[in-house]
């Protein structure tokens, strides 16, 4: 294999070949980056078709009916995404997530969710298995996912008024079918099914408090995410993000809350429990408060591109690793040499966009901005 880094521009976003190094790291090895951050978490995308135009994520004027979406050849095949998932798990990953776009979409995704949840860690314990989805398709997936081996579910959920709910979906989605969705996976034993809220001022904001008493004593987790700037189509503003300060003034001063420590290192939300036990919430500050520092997480595209931040603009083309590519002089590599490839990418890994953003001057528009991946490609 050369020792070259070959750049690939192709009409989505920007790749290179990882370089295979002459020894890889033994399996059981644990890696770090540049800024000693371990490899812990990899969320992988499945899909980059979603059935929502969620204006944050796919809004409709660029995602529509003309928008070319991979064909199914160009995804990886899921014996190729269990394989580079047990190279991740023998280099420390103990959290595998899967994404889409919508991952109900991926056709037999259950298959996956079975072959990944046989890998094993070095001391032989299973790794946490866990889906993002909007839940449109979950009341009729969930049991079959928890047979599968999945553990836990996170639905993506931005208003339980279902006015608001099919406004910001765009395709006029009902609510009590993703709430029904949330019911089925609690059934099933998905749990705690954690519920997403990505919150827009002016947009969804007035949905936070009702979201809020929705859910107490229902046993879901409910997290509040600041509006990121993921991508180049969602129109993001600074002034339509709430900072998670501001939320946490709203919720306090109607419901008294108790602070909760951190439950595993790296964790993104602030966590909190509303005084009389009946609801965890959490505040993800990804915007006001960076926590890069922490971050532990690879996201792999569903065409084998690996991700180091949520906010890339380059990745890492690991589809040429297992499949090879002759017009690139690429041949298909072993097990081992995967293994070291990723390690190598990781260790040279000194990403934390979030810190930066919040160091730089304000942005007077002269400058273009480099094109990052999209919410919908990367499974946020």
């Amino acid at each position: 294999m050369s020792e070259r880094t070959i750049p690939l521009v192709d009409h989505r976003y920007a790749a290179s070949i990882p370089k295979v190094p002459a020894v890889a790291p033994a399996a059981g090895s644990l890696v770090r980056d540049r800024l000693g951050r371990p490899l812990h978490d990899l969320r992988i995308s499945v899909t980059d078709r979603c059935n929502f135009r969620c204006t944050y994520c796919m809004p409709k004027e660029i995602f529509d009916t003309q928008y070319e979406f991979l064909r199914h050849d160009e995804l990886l095949r899921f014996e190729e995404i269990e394989r580079v998932a047990r190279a991740f798990v023998e280099l420390g990953v103990r959290k595998l997530r899967i994404t889409g776009g919508e991952p109900l979409l991926r056709r037999g995704v259950e298959q996956l969710v079975a072959m990944l949840a046989r890998l094993r860690g070095a001391d032989g314990e299973a790794v946490e298995i866990t889906m993002t989805t909007n839940a449109s398709a979950l009341a009729r997936k969930a049991q079959a996912l928890r047979e599968a081996g999945l553990h836990r579910v996170t639905v993506s959920l931005d208003a339980v008024d279902d006015e608001v709910f099919r406004r910001m979906n765009d395709v006029d989605f009902p609510v009590a079918t993703v709430l029904e969705g949330i019911r089925a996976a609690q059934q099933a034993g998905l749990a705690p099914v954690k519920v997403n809220m990505v919150v827009q001022r002016g947009v969804n904001d007035q949905q936070v408090l009702p979201m809020i008493e929705h859910f107490r004593g229902s046993g879901v987790v409910l997290r509040f995410i600041e509006f990121m700037d993921v991508g180049n189509t969602n129109g993001w503003r600074m002034d339509q993000v709430v900072p998670a300060t501001e939320l946490l003034q709203r919720i306090g001063e109607r419901h008294p809350l108790r602070a909760l420590d951190a439950s595993v290192p790296g964790e993104t939300a602030e966590r909190w429990m509303l005084a009389d036990g009946s609801l965890e919430i959490g505040l993800i500050s990804s915007v006001t408060r960076a926590f890069c520092r922490d971050c532990n997480r690879a996201r792999l595209s569903m065409e084998g591109k690996l991700y180091l931040c949520l906010f890339a603009s380059h990745g890492h083309d690991l589809r040429a690793l297992l499949r090879g590519d002759d017009q690139r002089g690429v041949q298909a590599v072993s097990d081992e040499a995967l293994r070291g490839a990723i390690a190598q990418v990781w260790g040279a890994r000194a990403d934390r966009y979030s810190e930066l953003r919040g160091q730089a001057a304000p942005d007077n528009g002269d400058a273009p901005s480099p094109r990052r991946v999209e919410m919908s490609y990367i499974g946020g």
